[in-house]
């Protein structure tokens, strides 16, 4: 993966380690369709993960549905119970600021 997906999953994983350089990035869930598995940050338990499909990269927030989204970052998994997702499509520009608050709120939910 050398295309616009792997450059923003380059440009998100950035901006997480911009808004807490302490959080631990795994990958998990490996599979013979995903050999490098899917990105996960945690901090006290975990904060998103970073999916790579055909025509997105979705990174899902665990506890999305109780973080302020006062800039309308989140535009997928609207609907969830707890979880709120960003889907970013080829040519999307990523509201850095906004994702940067989103990952400090989600390091803040996570130590209440």
């Amino acid at each position: 993966m050398t295309d616009w997906r792997h450059e923003t999953v380059d440009l998100l994983r950035s901006l997480v380690l911009e808004a807490e350089p302490d959080v631990v990035e795994e990958a998990k869930w490996r599979k013979a369709s995903n050999p490098d598995g899917v990105p996960t940050f945690s901090l006290d338990g975990l904060l998103l993960t970073l999916e790579t499909y055909r025509d997105k990269v979705k990174a899902t927030f665990a506890r999305g549905a109780s973080l302020p989204d006062p800039s309308g970052v989140f535009n997928a998994s609207l609907d969830a119970g707890t979880r709120r997702a960003l889907d970013v499509r080829e040519g999307d520009e990523v509201d850095r600021e906004a994702f940067v608050a989103l990952v400090r709120a989600a390091v803040a939910a996570n130590r209440a």
